[in-house]
Parts: structure tokens; C-alpha cells; sequence
């Protein structure tokens, strides 16, 4: 059997003809970058390549660090293997990266969601021979309802909320979940309050041309009582916290895939939960595997021997890979 494609070593996925590593959690010479999340771009690279929609997040959230972009779909030559980015649906500028060498096609595509939530890039089968996939939500149980389904549901307890003169606080990423609800809900019901790292990450995609609702920098100054039936967007740490109590009475939601368990709304400090994620649900998982083609499938992040036994069991040359990746973490992860 041929050398594989790509290898799994402690400081993560390796290319060994191109000698380049992807989403490497240790510092490397060269790092190739699916999206922007602190799980996946981290600080310590001597250089990077990443979509040239993936770097200006990557920019205010690393630094002046050295970043080479890339196109989707523009292939180039490194050293022996062909290296192309491809969309993953998941945050603006994501990418599943495909790595050829000899003929054999290996994709690594760090974290997706197969609907297109009409902000980021849609998700692209890729076609290859082995496939390193998430499974965050690797369980049945986990079966997403559509975006406009949710968004109707926050916009009505939005709506509710105001009519009562309670603030509405809803708990969303910073980069990607927020910017998609905010694409996603009636921006004409109230004005919308923003958390200074959600807004940091607004100002960088606007500065990309992506076209998201007004919203107004929660600020210590800032009179909560100026703005009435505010949605206030608001990180995750925030919720319960004074920042999120200056507003006084309120209702306080947050988005999550984990809001499809019982018991996880209590842990966020929220009374409404929403089923919202960026990552594909069991249904999204399975089929996107089918359409890449590929026979060898490694699961990475989540409930991976599971899944790892489901993949078997349909025929698939599974195995589960160690990595530090978080997914969506259940925990308060403002960066995941």
C-alpha cells in the first residue's frame, strides 16, 4: 500500500509530500487553515495559507502574523501534493482542504454544516479516497430544524419579550453564529445591542463586503433604557454575568446544537434554548460523507467511537483520530 496522504502526528494533520501541516495545534513552519476559530488558527505559525475570506478574521484575531491567501478551488503545487481549498459551509471563508498526491485524493475538511445558512460560503462535496470528518453531533438524536424555522422562533420570543418591556439577551459565538443570526432574524422588531467581541467580528466581515443588520456596541456608557425591546447579542460568558444584568429585566436565550439536550439550557444561565448550529447534524454528517465517495472515513471531534461503529457498520473503512480540536463546545468557549 502506498504512503497515506496524510498522516496524524502530537502536533496535528500532516502532509508529508508538501511537508506543511493542517490546522496544527502546535507551532509549525508552515500551517494550512481551514477557518478562523481558536481551535483550529492558532498563534505560534511561521506562516499560514488560508482563504482569502478566512484571513481578515484571522488577522484581528492573530495579529500581524505572516498569511498567505488562497481562492476556492485554485490549486497549487507544494512540493509533491496539489493543495486546494474548498467551501465547508461552516463560518465565512471555511474550507475543507484537498490534498492530492500520485492520484490519491485525501480531504481534510476541519468543521462544516452541509445547509446553506446564506452567510457563509454553501458546503461543497469533494469528491476523494479518504475523508477526515468532524462528528461534533454524531448521534441520531442530533436532527436539525431549518435556519428559517429557528429565526421564526427567536423572532417571536423576541417580539413577546419586547411587548412585556423585558430586554431579550440572546448567547451566540462571536465569529459565525452571530453574524448568521443576525442575517437570519427580523431586524425591523427592535433595535439589536452587540457584545464588543461580536462586534469586533461585525466590523471585520462588513469590512469584507458581507451585509449584516445595523447594530449599536454595548459600551459602559451605553443607556439601556435609550434603546427598548433591544436584542442584546451577547458571548456566551456573558450570559449571567453583571454585563448581561445591567439590562434589567429580561428573557435570556442562547443558540446552540447542545440545546437539542435536556439539561444543557440550565448550564447556560438561559430560559430559551435554540437549536442552531454550525456544524452538520446526524443527517448532514452521513450524507455528506456519501457524496464525497470516499471508502476510508476518519472521524475526529465528537462522539467519535460511535460514530466511528455507525461508519463500520455501513460498509466504511472507519477509524477515530485524536486531535484538539472543540467543535461546539457545551462549555462557555466564546471562540468555538
Amino acid at each position: 500500500m502506498a504512503d497515506p496522504v496524510l498522516t496524524f502526528t502530537d502536533r496535528g494533520i500532516y502532509c508529508p509530500a508538501a511537508d506543511v501541516f493542517i490546522d496544527p495545534w502546535r507551532p509549525v513552519d508552515r500551517a494550512l487553515i481551514t477557518h478562523g476559530h481558536a481551535d483550529h488558527a492558532r498563534p505560534g505559525m511561521a506562516r499560514y495559507l488560508a482563504t482569502d475570506a478566512a484571513a481578515p478574521v484571522m488577522r484581528h484575531r492573530l495579529g500581524d502574523v505572516a498569511i498567505e491567501t488562497t481562492r476556492y478551488g485554485e490549486q497549487r503545487r507544494i512540493g509533491d501534493a496539489l493543495i486546494s481549498f474548498h467551501p465547508a459551509g461552516h463560518v465565512p471563508g471555511s474550507a475543507q482542504i484537498r490534498v492530492e498526491v500520485g492520484g490519491e485524493v485525501w480531504v481534510a475538511s476541519g468543521d462544516y454544516k452541509v445547509e446553506d445558512d446564506g452567510l457563509s460560503e454553501p458546503f461543497e462535496p469533494v469528491r476523494c479516497h479518504a475523508f477526515i470528518t468532524e462528528c461534533t453531533f454524531g448521534l441520531p438524536v442530533f436532527r436539525w430544524d431549518s435556519q428559517p424555522t429557528v429565526a421564526g422562533q427567536i423572532d417571536d420570543w423576541w417580539r413577546r419579550n419586547a411587548a412585556d418591556g423585558r430586554a431579550t439577551i440572546l448567547g451566540a459565538y462571536a465569529l459565525g453564529k452571530a453574524q448568521r443570526l443576525l442575517s437570519a432574524i427580523d431586524a425591523s422588531i427592535g433595535p439589536i445591542l452587540t457584545h464588543g467581541a461580536v462586534e469586533n467580528t461585525n466590523e471585520v466581515l462588513r469590512a469584507q463586503g458581507i451585509a449584516l443588520p445595523d447594530t449599536i456596541r454595548v459600551t459602559p456608557d451605553l443607556d439601556p433604557k435609550d434603546h427598548p425591546g433591544a436584542l442584546i447579542l451577547a458571548t456566551p460568558s456573558a450570559l449571567g454575568t453583571p454585563w448581561a444584568r445591567r439590562f434589567g429585566p429580561a428573557s435570556t436565550g442562547f443558540a446552540s446544537g447542545w440545546m437539542a439536550l435536556r439539561g444543557v439550557r440550565r448550564r447556560r444561565a438561559a430560559d430559551r434554548g435554540f437549536v442552531l448550529s454550525d456544524h452538520a447534524d446526524w443527517e448532514g454528517l452521513n450524507t455528506a460523507i456519501r457524496e464525497t465517495g470516499a471508502t476510508r472515513i476518519f472521524a475526529t471531534h465528537g462522539y467519535t467511537s460511535i460514530f466511528r461503529r455507525w461508519l463500520d457498520s455501513q460498509g466504511y473503512d472507519a477509524a477515530v483520530v485524536e486531535t484538539e480540536y472543540e467543535g461546539e463546545s457545551v462549555e462557555t468557549q466564546d471562540e468555538a
